[in-house]
């Protein structure tokens, strides 16, 4: 027992000095530039979308790059979703461009999933030749996964693809949206990922199987360390598969040399191993889950063993695993699922050992006999669809997440320590102090994002569009002004993207979620401009409304259709709104100064905000254009002079922030919402020149970044993306 205690130091001391010379030898030295043409062979992970082919290759010096690829022909898009790439080898010409920067701090940012990845970066491929298909195991395991893929495909049923390429080889593509979000609410999208529980299975099956044709126990161990490789390159070998799979060859190998090892020894070294040979897993999400949920299981005997009853013990298991990463959860997706401790112990037993094993077996039925399959299929299929609809049923209940944010990382840090002390206060059973632990970091975690004392305009960066936040103080109200949106232009089908890009969801949900927005007390759409609404409905589906604001006769154009069904749907107030609506909150005071009539024309219809607190003055005037400046100069004339901060008219347009407007409000700080390199390019040069020519400071999104103002009391003061705590 000593020896092998020994032996297990000693891996925990050499794997950490092998680590630290890694460090300092490979990730602090600078990477040679690459030369203007050399080869790439194509790792297993790689997606095509639309006209793009994405994904990992490796160099000839052994660098990963992320490459992109645009396909030239539908014919050229075709070959390669019926190709295997994995092991194919090119002599590419391209250039390595810099990740682009996140839209804000809560946003996916592409260079922190490089440095996971363990990539040097992004390379745009703009002309190659194949040269040869490298000879594998890898290269041959990844076509066998390829012909999986098509073969489900081919002989599932539509709907019942999706799940099975999930649940059997690990490819969630084809996974839809609106279902995925709903195993999201339910906090049960692990299901879907190839874990620990599909491995024991895959293993259970062969281990029996060979037992009872006769295969000597011994020999049949040897054909399981064989196998479970096979399955994790097969089964798209993500974090979650080889820790499963490399702690069962781990016991099972050391079993074979008669070494005894606990689970949690074998745990460790897994983990050791993984760090070695890809340092920058660290930072991946499924890593840190699955390593952290499977200790919670193997140090939670005691806890586990508190009741027999096997319905309460599946509630111990989501229990423990849940509360242990929990604050990882908030830390990655600002929210978790309330509903999960509950949804789980229906839903694992129910995928594991139904679901995932009738997709086993009608994957092996549909090589044998179709005729089989189909029948088989039409009986599963209608009861699948069912649970289907039950699921998003079940996604509809309200007060299923919690959303406070994402915490600071002293937070974090308490919260987890405080899961610790709670664990040890439960097996001792003192339920009392268990509460009390846990009760207060939530609670400190819930209120701290409410905590401020001054009032936060955040103009987002979301590309060719507008989208401003704006807080009051203690977030006694939370004002949203547009929501940014896709100027969709026509296109040949073989181009459209299968899962397109969406502002709203992808850039303005994850900035409110960050920030604990639970609420917006007024969304405010200033005019039916796809820019500025078409990401409306996806703000709506995830953060609560409590009324929307509409520039008067802009209803009934098609852009406002999806944001008016989805107000319909979850009964939320649609309101037209004109010049002289007015209200107060606290020291801050709310104006609309425009539009005067009920007849919609377009940009110079926009609803126009003034923003008052103190001496603090804004204006931020949509897409006006220079017939809604001169009004406004007509209307309110000296009231608008000397202004704190404009949100310039129209992106910048050469038709906005006209010469007399300019001149009249000289505000200290003007903002342009505008994309970088935008088609339009905006803002236009002359408009620029009106603003530095009197000295006037100037900040577009694009280049700037989310910007960020706040007031407090008489004085402001603005921070840039790049200036803001991450």
């Amino acid at each position: 027992m000593k020896g092998e205690t020994r032996l297990i130091s000693a891996l925990v001391i050499v794997s950490g000095f092998l680590s630290y010379f890694f460090i300092i030898t490979f990730q602090l030295t600078e990477s040679p530039p690459l030369p203007s043409t050399f080869q790439i062979t194509w790792s297993s992970e790689y997606k095509i979308n639309g006209q793009k082919l994405r994904g990992f290759v490796k160099t000839e010096t052994g660098e990963k790059l992320y490459v992109v690829y645009t396909f030239s022909s539908e014919e050229e898009k075709s070959f390669y979703e019926t190709t295997s790439l994995t092991g194919r080898t090119y002599q590419v010409q391209g250039e390595l461009i810099a990740p682009p920067t996140p839209a804000h701090s809560y946003a996916f940012s592409m260079e922190k999933y490089l440095i996971s990845k363990g990539a040097r970066g992004i390379f745009e491929v703009s002309s190659w030749t194949f040269i040869e298909e490298k000879k594998s195991i890898r290269s041959f395991l990844a076509k066998q996964r390829h012909s999986m893929k098509k073969h489900i495909e081919t002989t599932f049923p539509e709907s019942l693809v999706a799940e099975a390429q999930a649940l059997l080889i690990g490819l969630q593509d084809q996974v839809d949206h609106e279902l995925q979000r709903a195993y999201q609410k339910l906090g049960i999208t692990h299901i879907f990922a190839i874990s620990g529980l599909h491995v024991a299975l895959i293993s259970w099956l062969f281990f029996e199987g060979l037992l009872r044709i006769g295969v000597r126990k011994e020999m049949a161990t040897l054909v399981l360390l064989i196998i479970l490789p096979i399955y994790g390159v097969i089964a798209g070998g993500a974090p979650s598969v080889w820790r499963a799979v490399s702690v069962v060859e781990l016991i099972m190998l050391m079993r074979y040399a008669r070494w005894r090892i606990s689970i949690d020894d074998a745990l460790a070294i897994s983990f050791i191993c993984f760090v070695l040979l890809e340092p920058g897993v660290i930072y991946q999400i499924g890593f840190q889950l699955s390593y952290l949920a499977t200790a919670s299981l193997v140090y939670s005997g005691v806890i586990l063993r508190l009741s027999t009853n096997w319905l309460i013990r599946s509630f111990l298991v989501t229990f423990v695993c849940q509360l242990l990463v929990y604050p990882i959860l908030l830390h990655h997706f600002y929210e978790i699922s309330i509903s999960s401790f509950l949804a789980n112990i229906i839903f694992v037993p129910l995928f594991s050992f139904v679901i995932l094993p009738f997709n086993i077996a009608m994957f092996v039925i549909t090589i044998i006999s179709m005729p089989v399959a189909k029948a088989l299929f039409d009986v599963y299929e209608p009861l699948r669809v069912w649970l289907t609809k039950f699921i998003l049923y079940l996604q509809e209940l309200p007060f299923q997440l919690w959303s406070p944010g994402k915490p600071a990382i002293w937070l974090i840090c308490v919260a987890l320590i405080s899961v610790l002390a709670g664990f040890y206060f439960i097996e001792i059973k003192q339920y009392g102090k268990f509460a009390v632990v846990m009760f207060i970091p939530a609670l400190c975690i819930h209120l701290s994002p409410m905590l401020f004392n001054e009032t936060k305009l955040t103009f987002l960066n979301v590309g060719q569009g507008d989208c401003t936040v704006i807080e009051l103080p203690f977030r006694r109200a939370v004002y949203v002004i547009d929501s940014g949106g896709l100027l969709r232009f026509e296109q040949d089908v073989w181009k459209t993207p299968d899962s397109p890009y969406e502002v709203g969801r992808q850039v303005v949900v994850p900035f409110l979620k960050g920030k604990g927005i639970r609420d917006i007390d007024i969304f405010i759409a200033t005019h039916a401009d796809a820019d500025h609404v078409e990401g409306a409905e996806e703000i709506l589906q995830e953060i609560n409304m409590h009324e929307i604001h509409l520039t008067p006769g802009s209803m009934d154009k098609p852009v406002m259709r999806d944001l008016l069904m989805e107000a319909k749907k979850q009964k939320v107030p649609v309101k037209e709104k004109m010049q002289g609506t007015a209200w107060r909150i606290g020291k801050t005071s709310f104006h609309y100064l425009w539009p005067r009539d009920t007849l919609y024309e377009g940009n110079d219809d926009s609803i126009v905000l003034y923003m008052q607190q103190g001496s603090f003055r804004a204006l931020l005037t949509g897409d006006l254009e220079e017939h809604g400046e001169q009004e406004l100069i007509h209307l309110y004339n000296k009231q608008l002079a000397d202004m704190t901060l404009l949100k310039a008219g129209h992106h910048g347009s050469k038709t906005s922030s006209i010469e007399p407007f300019v001149e009249l409000l000289r505000p200290e700080l003007t903002i342009f919402s505008a994309g970088l390199n935008n088609r339009y390019r905006h803002p236009h040069d002359e408009v620029v020149e009106r603003f530095t020519s009197r000295n006037l400071s100037i900040l577009t999104t694009g280049i700037d970044g989310t910007i960020e103002v706040r007031i407090r009391e008489n004085s402001w003061s603005m921070q840039k993306e790049k200036e803001l705590v991450q």
